[in-house]
């Protein structure tokens, strides 16, 4: 006979069924299903009806005692009944019992008896029907753990997936329609989320895997948002996993905290897991990964292991043998002193450019308890290691990941495919980051210990709590990152952005109060008034949201601000009664405002123009204000973006919180906590405190605290009250007078010293943190009042501004004195910060003494213009600290001073042998009084490095010489300093392995430091391991008789290169590790050796380079009877040359003269190692031996070296040794080494633009504007024979209009420009400053088209457009503001406006190959990057060979009838008489031009400037003019440049001549060069006698002899000439470096080197942003720029082939056949 359980369907008792199925087999269960209530029928026929699931559990259990689910002892079934007695008091919700729960189920597996009994069946039941409403409260972590655990057991997935249809948990489907992400044009600003490449619907899955060691901040929100809306758009999984891979970082009190956080954001999870659930698997993968021997066990010191991953060093242990490895492996499992030393690496590929995959550690040994499972462990995975490992087995499709892991693709990839493990494709996304604040945990932390915030939920904090609790809604929040969407660019984003979305949700519901300020009010009599309440709307725009009370009154109160703006005689509009009529402003002697005299003027009704105010009635009794206060606060960092090696810490002393004391408008007092409002013309607070009436036992009232809550406004309205961002207005004011200011100052500056001495004293004495906080507060405080009265930082040893202006010499003598104390007090503060941490001080008193050693190093550098190092030396002078004191005061203040530095010693030395605190504080009492002591002899207070005055005699000015290249050390004095080096090193380390004393280890390790510190002041460069003594420099001795000996570093070069090939040899044979290290460090310290002499880094690609050869060459450089005489032979050699051309000898005789003289010039290279000199060229007061001009024939060319790179340039000296002025003309940035700073420097020292305080906007100089203008005049007349007219529209955009077209704006919407302002007062609605015309003009176009005789219309406008980028502007191409010019053309039929967009292109591409020399590829935009809003976008593109990357040049759209049926621009037509739309085309051109020609033609000189845009074609310089030169010569020469200038004016050429006489001509011909003129004209006194001239080319720096009776002829024609090289040359380069490419592989090979590629592509959107993601890895941009993929640039009208059957798209994984060749490339 068996029990009969019949079960209900609607409210089926799961964990009862579980029971039957356990017990079935013993004691046999019948299950039926009904509607009716829960019974079970015994074999006796008795009846039991179960009012809930525990009668089933009791009765199921005592039928079959064998299995004690009720327990054993009467002490379990007590404990038994008790959970099954909890379980009934959880009805609907349970959530509050939870941690109660959580507590109980910490530190055991199952509730009772550590064993499944009812007691967990009974509770689990009760969680399963409510389980996903108490998932979206958030269930405790070991209540989670608990719950997995029940719900995995057989019996219970048995019953689970047997449950009959209408007895299953009917759960909300996934996706409810408030998380529905919202359809495209919804949100108006909303990114773009980009598709997730391989996404399918419903299987989707993603996760969110924070590290529970802190509070979410707003970057961690962007991420778990990012997470919830693809989960939600591909109705996928969102599982939620705490990283806790570290137990040194993991608390579960921050994991409640993120769940809470979680929770406010209405993120809801589908799964809840941690990475410590796979920790037994994770383990069994490493044990693989080491028998496969792709992973082994080092035991390398954490220094030298990353040592050897910077240089690429493999590890002894790498070759470690598998049982060794496992070995290790034990007792790093057991946690042994010798596991704690090792950790496991990943053998992946230690010669990798990235780092990430030399070797990766994937676990160590921590031997500390995890919050979760307890001291299990000893080994803990690495993140890294496992994030690819649970991404994989919780089944994650999309591994979504931000920009900054991007180097670890490859390493997560390798771990997956090593382990054999499915692959999850990582899609990355940028990083949000927001000015002015730190997003770093380790820094906010440290701001919530320091006691700077007061806690983690502060205003002023990044966190979600702490922005919350500021008065941004979850809402806004979500609106605001939803609105970034998924992009990658890098950007930081200001906080008012965030805070303008959160006012359009806010804005609308929030109630309107007033409040004025307390202190500064005005009472305005109002003549006719009575005292009475009235009701108005507590929202003006929306009355559902209730009313509130105001009282009226004669008598009311007004902020002093709006009684100072009221007129007499005219009307104001008070807010809530009306407009009253000013009749009198009452003020008393000193011109201050007592009071107002008003009237009733309610009848009128004209508010447009009057004054709006705020007002309070004044009420009888005090008591009907509540208390209130509104809080303001600032940015916690005071710099917008942190440099990469700025401290945040320097930028943290200003003042962040302001609270002012407000008479709050009677209604508050109804205000919640929680609530946000507006108070009228101050802006929106939230309220962080309600009022609450006089206590019984303070009899006070709880004020009402309201936080400001930004608007996304940077002003702030003049009545809002915010004192903070007023502070630079004060300073400003105060700076008018000086001798307060300066007073105050110094007032605040003894206080700021008697304070930190204060704060320093607690700190000794270890007060308690509270009572140290408040004083530390006080200081900062202090610090904040320092800086408004004098206008800068406070800082240590600073003496504040003296009210009277000093003499130049005091001062100076002030600062170098200043400078001297300083550096000592530098001194003082590094040991007392390596102290600090040689005690293992606390990290809040480690902090503050970094920062103050900072501020010190911040304040020298002011001082004296340098950085300050160890070993410097500041600049001598006359102490001025203190006053100059008789010899016999001087002694007595040296004596003082001498005691203060011993007494200062002794308590060191206290301290640090850890003395009692009596001694100490009787050792601190007697500095103190020395101290004092000081201070009354010399009326100053000490400062660390205060030097004794002395006796002062006559003034007399100092001469100080200073050696700017000092003689360096000896290499037998490096060596033995290298050596102590090398054996203090080694003892420490014998010291560290017999696990010495740390005292005893402390102090050799300083000796250590002090070692290398003296190594650094001795060769003025850091000590590193490997480092060898550089050879000494000799004195420079010329031997002119022996052989060239070659350079030192070309025999160093030779020989790395040898050592190089040796080792590869090596690898390549594969020898043992232990013969490959020693040829490894002989490679080392021969690349230590090349620093050494050449002063950089070794690289692969390192070439010897020839000195550069100055051109104005001294006479007296070097003299040598050998020189002189080659000199001479050259000179005549030269006439004889110079004769035979012009005498037209045969071309045999020519090239015989010629032979010789290059013969002639290698002796003279080869006797004095350098070239040659062109006199003539190189300025004037040369001797008469000096070379006489050379022109240097064609048949010569070949033998001029090309320009190389600039040499390192060493000081140039004259005769006595004195070193000469040199200027810095010239480029210092080569186009290879450093593309950006080149550009920087060509179009700055060319003179083409000046940088402007308006970040991305620059002025074009008359150089670059002279180009726009050539460009501007051709195309101009090819436009208007077209029939093309000039027009010119506003260049503002009203809201409205400018989204009407929402598709086409939406690539334009983060950089549209606003105009909300005028003066003071804002506008009624914001306007645009065009980002592009089309919307400005198409509504005019509507106008006026009415017929087909009104077509077509074709009008172009040349002006300016603003376009907001966030992106790192670049002048001429990224900036905010540029010129354009832009055609918008309407046409009746689709082919005339067809035709039109070719034939504008033709002009563009004209424009770049005849006037730019820039060949140019014609295409088609792919439909990804075609205009938004157009039919289709023809481009013109150009390649830049420097950077590797395309660029485009010029774009014709196809509008096609999108805008015309947008704006309505219809005509007749007059067959039909029909109303049709129009056909639209819109082109445009920009500055951008220009950089494109910099970026292809400029060179390592500068410029190169095509003859057709240059503004100078020639210039005319005058050479040869000397000392010697009589003025009827200089005359004649000069005029002869003259009449040769007008000549070739009037030939057609745009000619000038340089006559500056202060300049010599060598110089001028580099600023030429530098300026990109493409013709030089030299012009001497032979030069005219031979009736000649030299022409320089700038292209080639080709020399050509012209006669001057030619000019007109030739010049145009060499100009021309020009032109095409230049354009051929680019055009190979463009040839050159276009691939035609068939598979992936050679695909990403070519783009690798720098090439732009056609292949064929199938033109689908998602393959072509598949296309762009897999080819961004491994991509190494130029500093500054992003990493990124190939995205496509056009399809070329040419196409190199056609498409074959065969052909695939050359996306790897698309199935599409191609369509098209495509050209593709990196981009600008």
């Amino acid at each position: 006979m068996s029990i009969k359980l019949k079960a209900n369907l609607n409210n089926p008792p799961i964990s009862g069924l579980a029971t039957a199925h356990l017990i079935n087999g013993t004691v046999p269960v019948e299950i039926v299903w009904s509607k009716e209530e829960t019974s079970l029928q015994f074999p006796d026929n008795r009846l039991l009806v179960c009012h809930s699931n525990n009668d089933v559990l009791r009765a199921l259990a005592r039928a079959a005692p064998d299995f004690k689910l009720y327990g054993e002892t009467a002490i379990e079934r007590t404990q038994i009944d008790h959970w099954l007695s909890f379980s009934l008091t959880c009805e609907d919700d349970i959530s509050w019992a939870l941690s109660f729960l959580d507590k109980s189920i910490a530190p055991v597996t199952y509730l009772v008896a550590n064993k499944l009994t009812i007691a967990d069946f009974a509770l689990f039941n009760e969680m399963h029907s409510r389980y996903e409403f108490l998932a979206s409260k958030g269930i405790p972590q070991n209540v989670q753990r608990w719950y997995d655990l029940i719900t995995a057991q057989p019996l219970i997935q048995k019953v689970l997936q047997s449950l009959p249809e209408g007895a299953r948990v009917k759960r909300s489907p996934q996706g409810s329609k408030e998380q529905t992400p919202a359809k495209t044009g919804e949100r108006k600003q909303e990114g773009k989320f980009v598709e997730l490449p391989g996404a399918e619907m419903g299987k989707v899955v993603v996760r969110f895997p924070p590290e529970a060691s802190g509070y979410l901040h707003i970057g961690h929100a962007k991420a778990a948002l990012l997470n919830q809306y693809y989960a939600l758009a591909f109705q996928g999984t969102l599982i939620m996993r705490f990283d806790d891979t570290n137990p040194a970082k993991e608390t579960v009190e921050f994991e409640e905290v993120i769940l809470g956080d979680l929770e406010q954001l209405q993120i809801k999870p589908d799964v809840f897991t941690h990475t410590s659930n796979y920790f037994d698997l994770m383990l069994d993968y490493c044990v693989q990964l080491i028998k496969e021997s792709k992973a082994y066990v080092d035991d390398t010191p954490p220094e030298q292991m990353k040592l050897e991953r910077e240089q690429r060093v493999e590890s002894a242990n790498r070759s470690n043998s598998v049982d060794k490895n496992l070995s290790l492996w034990q007792e790093m499992i057991k946690g042994s002193a010798q596991g704690q030393k090792c950790c496991v690496r990943a053998k992946i590929d230690m010669s990798s450019p990235n780092g990430c995959l030399r070797d990766p550690t994937i676990y160590r040994c921590k031997n500390e308890p995890h919050p979760r499972t307890g001291t299990k462990y000893k080994v803990y995975p690495t993140y890294d290691f496992a994030c690819p490992i649970v991404d994989a087995i919780e089944n994650v499709t999309h591994t979504l990941r931000t920009m900054e892991y991007h180097d670890r693709d490859d390493q997560f990839y390798w771990f997956i495919d090593a382990l054999k493990l499915r692959k999850p494709y990582i899609w990355e996304y940028s990083r949000l980051n927001m000015t002015n604040t730190v997003l770093s945990k380790r820094k906010l932390t440290w701001f919530v210990e320091s006691g700077l915030v007061d806690g983690w939920d502060d205003p002023r904090f990044p966190t979600v709590r702490g922005i919350i609790r500021r008065g941004m809604t979850v809402e806004g929040l979500k609106e605001f990152i939803i609105a970034q969407g998924s992009s990658k660019s890098v950007v930081f984003m200001n906080w008012d952005k965030i805070w303008a979305f959160n006012k359009k949700v806010i804005d609308p519901i929030a109630p309107r109060y007033t409040a004025l300020e307390k202190e500064k009010r005005v009472i305005v009599n109002v003549a006719g008034a009575k005292v009475e309440k009235i009701q108005v709307s507590v929202h003006p725009k929306d009355e559902s949201l209730g009313k509130k009370t105001v009282s009226l009154g004669p008598r009311i109160y007004i902020d002093y601000v709006d009684a100072e703006a009221l007129k007499e005689g005219e009307n104001a509009t008070f807010i809530n009664w009306g407009n009253l009529l000013i009749n009198k402003v009452n003020k008393d002697a000193s011109g201050n405002i007592t009071s107002v005299d008003a009237a009733l003027n309610l009848d009128n009704k004209d508010f447009k123009k009057t004054l709006k105010l705020t007002w309070l009635a004044v009420e009888d009794d005090a008591s009907a204000y509540p208390p209130t206060f509104c809080v303001y606060f600032d940015n916690i960092i005071s710099k917008a973006v942190l440099g990469k090696d700025e401290d945040f810490k320097q930028f943290i002393g200003h003042k962040t919180r302001d609270e002012v004391a407000m008479l709050g408008d009677p209604e508050l007092k109804k205000c919640k906590k929680g609530d946000i409002i507006q108070l009228q013309r101050r802006g929106f607070f939230k309220v962080d405190n309600a009022y609450a009436p006089p206590s019984g036992f303070s009899n006070v009232a709880s004020p009402i605290i309201l936080f400001s809550i930004p608007d996304g406004h940077t002003k702030d309205v003049p009545s809002s009250g915010l004192k903070i961002n007023a502070a630079d207005a004060k300073t400003s004011k105060k700076a008018s007078s000086p001798a307060g200011s300066a007073d105050k100052a110094s007032e605040v500056d003894k206080l700021i010293v008697q304070q930190g001495d204060l704060v320093r004293d607690l700190k000794s004495k270890k007060a308690a943190k509270d009572q140290i906080d408040v004083a530390v507060k006080k200081l900062l405080a202090l610090k904040a009042d320092y800086k408004a009265a004098s206008g800068k930082d406070w800082k240590p040893g600073q003496t504040p501004a003296a009210a009277s202006a000093s003499t130049p010499a005091s001062a100076a003598s002030t600062t170098a004195n200043d400078a001297s104390s300083v550096n000592a007090s530098i001194v003082k503060q590094g040991d007392l910060v390596r102290d600090l941490k040689g005690k293992k001080a606390a990290k809040p008193e480690i902090d503050a003494a970094v920062k103050t050693l900072l501020e010190l190093k911040t304040q020298y550098k002011s001082l004296t213009g340098q950085d300050w190092k160890p070993g410097t030396v500041p600049p001598a002078s006359t102490p001025a600290a203190i006053p100059a004191l008789a010899p016999a005061a001087n002694d007595s203040v040296s004596q003082i001073l001498n005691q203060i530095t011993a007494q200062g010693d002794k308590v060191r030395e206290l301290k640090t042998a850890k003395a009692d605190k009596a001694t100490i504080d009787a050792a601190v009492k007697t500095l103190l009084s020395l101290k004092a002591d000081y201070k009354k002899a010399t009326g100053s207070d000490w400062k660390p490095g205060t030097t004794a005055p002395t006796a002062a005699p006559a003034a007399t000015q100092a001469k100080v010489k200073r050696e700017k290249s000092p003689e360096p050390a000896s290499s037998l004095v490096v060596n033995t300093l290298l050596d102590k080096i090398t054996q203090q090193g080694d003892k420490i380390r014998q010291l560290k392995t017999a696990k010495s004393e740390k005292s005893l280890v402390d102090v050799e390790v300083k000796l250590l430091l002090a070692l290398k510190t003296d190594y650094k002041s001795l060769t003025g460069q850091e000590w590193k391991p490997g480092t060898v003594a550089p050879a000494n420099a000799p004195v420079t001795t010329i031997d002119l008789t022996g052989d060239d000996s070659g350079s030192d570093i070309d025999s160093v070069l030779g020989k790395i290169q040898a050592q190089g090939d040796k080792i590869r040899q090596l690898k390549s044979a594969k020898a043992a590790k232990n013969a490959i290290d020693p040829e490894v460090k002989t490679l080392l310290s021969l690349k230590a050796e090349y620093k050494s002499l050449s002063g950089k880094d070794w690289t692969p690609d390192t070439k010897v380079e020839p000195a550069v050869v100055k051109k104005e060459a001294s006479p007296v450089e070097m003299s040598s009877p050998a020189k002189d005489e080659l000199t001479l032979q050259i000179n005549a050699q030269g006439e004889k040359v110079r004769a035979a051309k012009t005498n037209k000898a045969a071309k045999e005789v020519i090239d015989a003269e010629v032979a010789q003289l290059l013969a002639l010039k290698a002796k003279y290279k080869e006797v004095t190692g350098t070239d040659f000199p062109v006199a003539g060229r190189g300025g004037g007061g040369g001797s008469a031996k000096k070379a006489a001009k050379e022109t240097q024939p064609k048949p010569a060319k070949e033998s001029q070296p090309k320009p190389a790179k600039p040499a390192k340039k060493e000081p140039v000296t004259d005769a006595s040794g004195a070193v000469k002025k040199q200027t810095r003309l010239g480029l210092e940035a080569t186009k290879e080494d450093n593309l950006p700073e080149w550009y920087s420097q060509v179009i700055t020292k060319g003179e083409m633009i000046e940088y402007y305080d308006v970040s991305g906007c620059y002025i074009l100089r008359h150089w670059s504007f002279a180009i726009w203008r050539a460009i501007k005049q051709w195309f101009d007349a090819e436009i208007t024979r077209m029939g093309v007219k000039e027009c010119y529209f506003p260049i503002f955009v009203s809201k409205a209009v400018l989204e009407k077209e929402k598709t086409h704006i939406a690539d334009f919407a983060p950089e549209v420009a606003w105009v909300t302002k005028s003066g003071d007062s804002d506008l009624a609605e914001p306007i645009a400053v065009r980002p592009t015309s089309e919307t400005v003009m198409y509504p005019a176009y509507a106008k006026w088209i009415q017929s087909y005789r009104d077509l077509p219309i074709r009008l172009n406008q040349w002006n300016n457009v603003v376009r907001w980028e966030f992106k790192q502007p670049t002048p001429f191409l990224r900036t905010r503001e540029f010129l354009w010019q832009e055609g918008h053309t309407a046409f009746a039929g689709k082919d005339e406006a067809d035709k039109e967009v070719l034939d504008i292109l033709d002009l563009y591409a004209l424009v770049y190959t005849d006037l730019l020399a820039i060949p140019v590829v014609k295409g088609r935009k792919t439909e990804k990057e075609k205009f938004a809003g157009g039919d289709y976008t023809t481009t013109v593109e150009a390649f830049i060979s420097a950077s590797g990357r395309a660029i485009q040049g010029a774009t014709s759209h196809h509008l096609g009838q999108n805008f015309s049926k947008m704006f309505e621009i219809v005509y007749e037509d007059p067959e039909t008489q029909q109303k049709k739309y129009v056909y639209q085309n819109s082109w445009g051109i920009t500055t951008r031009t220009i950089g494109v020609m910099i970026m292809i033609h400029a060179d390592n000189q500068g410029l190169v400037l095509p003859p057709h845009v240059a503004c100078i074609q020639a210039i005319v310089v005058p050479c040869g003019i000397t000392v010697n030169t009589k003025d009827d010569e200089r005359a004649q020469l000069l005029n002869a440049c003259k009449e040769l200038e007008k000549r070739l004016v009037g030939g057609g050429v745009r000619c000038e001549g340089d006559y500056r006489d202060n300049y010599s001509p060598g110089w001028k011909f580099n600023h030429w060069e530098l300026k990109g003129v493409p013709l030089r004209l030299e012009v001497g006194p032979k030069d005219l006698k031979a009736q000649q001239l030299v022409a320089v080319r700038r292209d080639t720096g080709e020399k050509i002899t012209i006669p001057l009776a030619e000019v007109e002829k030739k010049i145009p024609a060499l100009l021309e000439t020009i032109h095409e090289s230049m354009l051929a040359k680019a055009q190979g380069d463009l040839t050159s470096h276009t691939k035609t490419v068939t598979n992936w592989s050679d695909f990403v090979s070519f783009l690798e080197q720098k090439n732009i590629l056609l292949a064929p592509f199938c033109g689908d959107t998602g393959c072509e942003d598949k296309i762009k993601a897999d080819s961004a890895r491994g991509e190494e941009a130029e500093p500054g720029a992003p990493s990124m993929g190939a995205k496509s640039l056009c399809i070329p009208f040419e196409q190199p082939a056609p498409i074959k059957a065969t052909d695939k798209c050359i996306n790897p994984s698309c199935t599409s056949k191609p369509k098209f060749y495509t050209l593709f490339g990196r981009s600008y």
